[in-house]
């Protein structure tokens, strides 16, 4: 459908400054530009590990912000394309979030996750994922979508989530949907479908028992969740 490919470009476009969903990461940075400031201030430089993150999204933090606080980040990213080279403030690595085995406990001041916890799987693996960014880090920074609003935000048509299973697999079939293509048969469209399993706010906090669960807001509407631990 042309208008979710739209949706998606304005919405989802982060390379594009005007875009909404840049500015609603630039305000949903706020708390974690606030522990990387304090953590600069306890112990001098902070290393952070970004699961399921990109360099891009990076660079909505203020000029020079990283580098004046010796920011350090692993950003993880599950085996596929060619990583990046590194570079002073940025490593990549090639892991699964929900088995970062790799790191010993607390080998982070902070972990930081946006947009991937749903992309994981099923609960089981959801609540691996959360139990490694727990244990990799003293602080964590954890975003999600909200099951509950209205727009599912990868396909961008209202109330796709909230559709039986059998309905979704149709629609995929039959349209290319916001970041989805058109699928090219019932396997693929049930795999596109189950690649991203929503949260509501019990589920996170549940996930995330010892954070405190922020509501990100649009339009007077529960958007995203996001766990903070300090």
């Amino acid at each position: 459908m042309p208008i979710t490919k739209t949706l998606a470009r304005k919405i989802t476009n982060y390379g594009d400054h005007a875009s909404i969903g840049l500015k609603f990461r630039r305000k949903r940075m706020a708390p974690l530009l606030s522990m990387i400031v304090q953590t600069f201030r306890d112990v001098g430089h902070v290393d952070i590990i970004d699961v399921g993150g990109t360099r891009l999204y990076w660079d909505i933090a203020p000029v020079g912000f990283l580098e004046n606080h010796k920011v350090n980040i692993t950003v993880v990213n599950l085996p596929g394309d060619k990583p990046p080279a590194d570079d002073e403030t940025f490593s990549f690595v090639e892991a699964d979030g929900c088995d970062l085995s790799r790191f010993g406990d607390k080998s982070f001041h902070i972990a930081h996750s946006n947009s991937v916890i749903e992309h994981v799987g099923d609960w089981s693996r959801q609540r691996r994922f959360a139990a490694e960014i727990s244990r990799v880090a003293e602080k964590y920074f954890v975003q999600t979508p909200n099951y509950w609003f209205a727009l599912e935000p990868h396909c961008m048509m209202p109330f796709f989530q909230w559709l039986p299973k059998p309905v979704r697999v149709r629609l995929v079939m039959a349209f290319s949907l916001g970041s989805w293509p058109k699928a090219a048969s019932v396997d693929e469209a049930v795999t596109i479908v189950e690649s991203a399993r929503l949260l509501n706010r019990s589920m996170v906090r549940a996930l995330f028992n010892e954070a405190k669960v922020y509501t990100e807001w649009f339009m007077l509407l529960p958007k995203s969740f996001i766990a903070v631990k300090r």
